[in-house]
């Protein structure tokens, strides 16, 4: 990996980081001390990397910021500034919304990551009923599940509904599912479902 590589590796991994002469708790330079100052004083977490003991990147970061000087605050992969910026932005009231923003967007991703995928779905259902036909609807955590098996023959609404949700259950105690809504059918009451009302629903909150 290219030190170019490694830096936007950081950035990309990091929605805030700063690029500062020695560590937070001990900064070399007056100008870090006082960033990591402001940032300490809005109790938002962040990255950083001593420069001092990266000389790479110490040498490489200011090409690509076209900035020239430490500290470098970045925020959710993009040049902020450097340590009169961060402290102008924190007397103007700008600074806070621009941190917390990049948590919040970082939280949303992170969730948007973790979120179970169809076809996980269906191989999940197919582990406790491999004759299935599963046809799923809906985005992200909140899905509309229809299993069609020959398993259901005879057993009761309840009985159906408990064994999906078993196999389904580290998933949902997760969070990667947060609502399920489940229909079961025998392949016979699915294709007469046009014909008759076959209930067999059930909406399930977590």
């Amino acid at each position: 990996m290219t030190t170019e590589d490694k830096i936007r590796k950081q950035l990309a991994d990091n929605p805030i980081i700063l690029y500062m002469k020695g560590i937070p708790s001990d900064p070399q330079c007056g100008f870090s001390g006082k960033t990591v100052g402001i940032l300490n004083a809005s109790a938002i977490p962040f990255a950083f990397v001593n420069v001092l003991e990266a000389p790479f990147i110490r040498e490489k970061l200011p090409k690509l910021s076209k900035w020239p000087t430490f500290p470098q605050l970045f925020v959710k992969g993009e040049l902020v500034g450097g340590c009169d910026i961060v402290e102008a932005m924190d007397s103007d009231g700008s600074l806070l919304p621009l941190l917390k923003s990049a948590i919040v967007d970082d939280q949303k991703q992170a969730v948007d990551t973790h979120v179970i995928a169809h076809a996980e779905v269906e191989q999940l259902i197919k582990i406790g009923f491999p004759d299935a036909t599963v046809l799923i609807e809906g985005e992200g955590c909140n899905l509309s599940i229809t299993v069609i098996s020959q398993k259901f023959q005879a057993l009761p609404l309840v009985k159906k509904q408990q064994g999906v949700m078993a196999v389904l259950t580290e998933a949902l105690a997760s969070g990667r599912l947060h609502a399920v809504t489940l229909k079961t059918y025998t392949p016979e009451e699915w294709g007469n479902l046009h014909k008759t009302s076959v209930p067999g629903l059930l909406q399930i909150q977590l």
